[in-house]
């Protein structure tokens, strides 16, 4: 218990010092290709999440889906990654192969759906190499490009803002 309290301190404390060096680089680029992080432990809506990225016109194959949980059982098996506390170095990475090719993933969208600052959350938000990140105001505001003031139940509204606001920018 103790030993995971520290691993986050000196995660979140790595997360925070690269936080205050980022340089927001302005992206023109048409979305194509979107990637979702999301916090299972508030928000299991996670198919109709896809389902309503497919309604505007996101191509199904280029959405791709990595699932955060608090605790993961031994025998649980999943249709989709999913990392959790457990993956997380004491060196402020993440060690599965799963969220190091997602991190790498050069996503033209990734939306941030979580409401709740957890550090394993933050860090892969934060290392992912997407041109444009989508998330809740009541995360860090250095982490993510656009924000949207909402609570992560109500998913209909986020979604519908965001596409509100990327028609606006010219982004679809």
């Amino acid at each position: 218990m103790f030993l995971n309290y520290f691993k986050d301190f000196s995660t979140k404390k790595i997360v925070k010092n690269s936080l205050s060096n980022v340089k927001h680089l302005a992206s023109d680029n048409i979305i194509k290709t979107v990637g979702i992080i999301f916090d299972e432990s508030y928000f299991y809506e996670r198919e109709a999440l896809v389902q309503e990225l497919i309604q505007n016109g996101i191509n199904e194959n280029n959405i791709k889906v990595l699932v955060y949980k608090d605790k993961i059982k031994k025998n649980e098996t999943f249709d989709y990654p999913v990392f959790s506390h457990k993956d997380l170095s004491w060196h402020g990475t993440v060690d599965k192969k799963d969220v190091k090719d997602f991190i790498k993933e050069p996503f033209d969208l990734l939306i941030n759906y979580y409401d709740t600052e957890k550090v394993p959350l933050i860090l892969v938000s934060h290392t992912s190499k997407a041109s444009f990140k989508v998330g809740f105001a009541s995360i860090d505001k250095r982490l993510n490009h656009f924000m949207i003031n909402t609570n992560a139940e109500n998913y209909k509204v986020f979604m519908d803002e965001l596409f509100k606001y990327l028609k606006i920018l010219n982004k679809l």
